[in-house]
């Protein structure tokens, strides 16, 4: 089998552009969600995870090189290579577990690690751990938040905080380096396993929010923090209220920082998630997804992966599948530990109460039905779909209504004088007829009843042939044919037109005005 070389890659992901915000934020898990990368890995998460005494991982040889994938063809243009994960011949991460099988739509799971990194420190720790995951065959994603105080089994360094991993593995040259022992740390405590990792420090985190335009966060409470620190171990006092606030990348570091709040460092955890689904949304607003591998030549040392190019392109593929609503979360949280006090060091950490951590660690890792329902790309044609009938309705609305301040034009324009009789047993039908003519632009003089209550057919008296526009929109409104038009003899009259109104009439629906009349 292929392995991966025993100098980790710090591989940096297009600096100040959007491909930050996808990697290291749960944008880059969810932003690059669907169709191509999932199925389950465990299926005993729960029972690995709750021995007390976890078995050791598998020794895996970490000395042979990772092929380099080339970025371009002989011609000098851009080609992605087919990369084979999984099976007999495929690729193996720096835990140890196969690398996932994209034609088989295997589960994807990656390490987020935040580095506290300091100016003048060699060596760091990290000061987030957050294990997301993505299964295309369900549409499903889901994230993890460890605390860096969680006390646990360090592989080949006994028990220790678990944001200590990374610190040795970059101070002792373990293979793969920090981020290789962090990653498998976490696959031997939580019992699935880790393929992929994306580390930032704060300053990568700022500038990624930046290039975003920065993000809307709803705060849920006040925030004051006096004694937030800085870069210079002094303070960078950190005040906001609550309700929804758009966040420069500064001040959603701080944000996200911040242990200043009810609920310590589980509340932070939870903020963090807030911030990254943030950033997922507002990546998606900027549909930058086919310009990965443009983007792909202005790469600095913002964000370190072992994600390679086509791994970006094959879960950017997977943008439009997952929903938010299938975005589940947790924080291994105070339900999930117990405070304990080192007696050798009197440092204050957390013990895991495994059974309580597998049961959270199944819910998001284990298998799930496929999501029903349309994808996302396909409620976006639905939404499109809509839309257009909307804005053809709209269009024929206003259309209408031109055409209606027309017709009222010629009928002022004509100044026909309307009588109108209710010819029927309906009550009140003569007033609210006239009130909806007048609506449409007619000049009623008078309405009251008829001579008779037994018309069938509404009729139409004429007693001034000229105003023939008049008498044509009338027929229409009452759908009269001709033998129901009478002429009167009278052409003296002060009325231009009477109209009958018989049984076959339906008032049209819309606002009429509350007249009255005798009948």
């Amino acid at each position: 089998m292929a392995t991966q070389s025993k100098q980790y890659k710090q591989q940096p992901i297009l600096s100040g552009l959007f491909i930050n915000g996808l990697i290291i934020s749960l944008a880059f898990i969810f932003l690059l969600g669907g169709a191509y990368v999932g199925y389950v890995f465990y299926v005993t998460v729960k029972s690995a995870v709750a021995r007390a005494t976890l078995p050791g991982l598998p020794s895996v040889d970490l000395s042979l090189p990772l092929a380099a994938i080339p970025l371009t063809g002989s011609d000098g243009a851009f080609t992605l290579p087919q990369i084979v994960r999984g099976g007999e011949d495929g690729q193996i991460g720096l835990t140890g577990a196969a690398l996932p099988d994209y034609s088989n739509k295997e589960r994807v799971n990656i390490l987020l690690l935040g580095v506290d990194r300091r100016p003048d420190e060699v060596y760091s720790r990290t000061d987030t751990m957050m294990l997301v995951t993505v299964d295309p065959k369900s549409r499903t994603a889901g994230m993890l938040s460890v605390p860096r105080d969680l006390w646990v089994s360090i592989p080949g360094y006994g028990e220790d905080r678990i944001n200590k991993a990374y610190f040795f593995g970059d101070r002792d040259d373990y293979p793969g380096g920090g981020p290789a022992l962090a990653m498998k740390t976490v696959q031997y405590n939580l019992g699935v396993p880790v393929h992929f990792y994306a580390q930032i420090d704060f300053q990568g985190f700022e500038e990624i929010v930046n290039t975003l335009g920065g993000i809307d966060i709803n705060v849920p409470q006040t925030i004051d923090d006096p004694t937030f620190p800085d870069n210079n171990y002094g303070y960078d006092p950190f005040y906001i209220e609550a309700g929804l606030h758009t966040l420069d990348g500064h001040d959603a570091m701080r944000y996200a920082r911040t242990r200043h709040s009810s609920g310590g460092d589980f509340s932070r955890a939870r903020r963090q998630q807030q911030v990254m689904l943030a950033i997922r949304d507002k990546a998606l607003q900027l549909d930058m997804i086919p310009r990965i591998p443009e983007l792909w030549t202005t790469m600095s040392g913002t964000i370190e992966t072992d994600l390679q190019l086509v791994d970006i392109v094959e879960l950017a593929q997977l943008a439009d599948e997952i929903n938010v609503d299938n975005i589940q979360s947790n924080v291994i949280d105070s339900d999930m530990t117990v405070d304990y006090v080192v007696p050798e060091t009197g440092a204050q950490v957390l013990l895991p109460l495994r059974e309580k951590i597998a049961v959270a660690v199944e819910e998001i890792f284990s298998e799930k039905e496929p999501v029903d329902g349309p994808t996302k790309a396909e409620l976006e044609a639905i939404q499109a779909q809509a839309t257009a009938q909307a804005e053809n309705q709209a269009q024929q609305v206003e259309l209408a209504a031109q055409r209606q301040e027309e017709i009222k034009t010629f009928l002022t324009q004509e100044s026909a004088k309307l009588v109108v009789q209710n010819g029927t047993n309906v009550s009140n039908l003569a007033s609210q007829t006239a009130a909806y003519l007048k609506s449409q632009g007619f000049d009623i003089i008078q309405f009251g009843p008829a001579d008779a209550a037994s018309y069938t057919n509404t009729v139409i008296v004429v007693y001034n042939e000229e105003k023939q526009y008049t008498l044509e929109v009338l027929k229409s409104i009452f759908d009269i044919q001709e033998e129901n038009i009478r002429r009167s003899p009278n052409l003296k009259s002060d009325v231009d037109f009477r109209v009958l109104i018989g049984s076959n009439f339906d008032l049209p629906e819309g606002d009429q005005l509350p007249l009255s009349d005798s009948n």
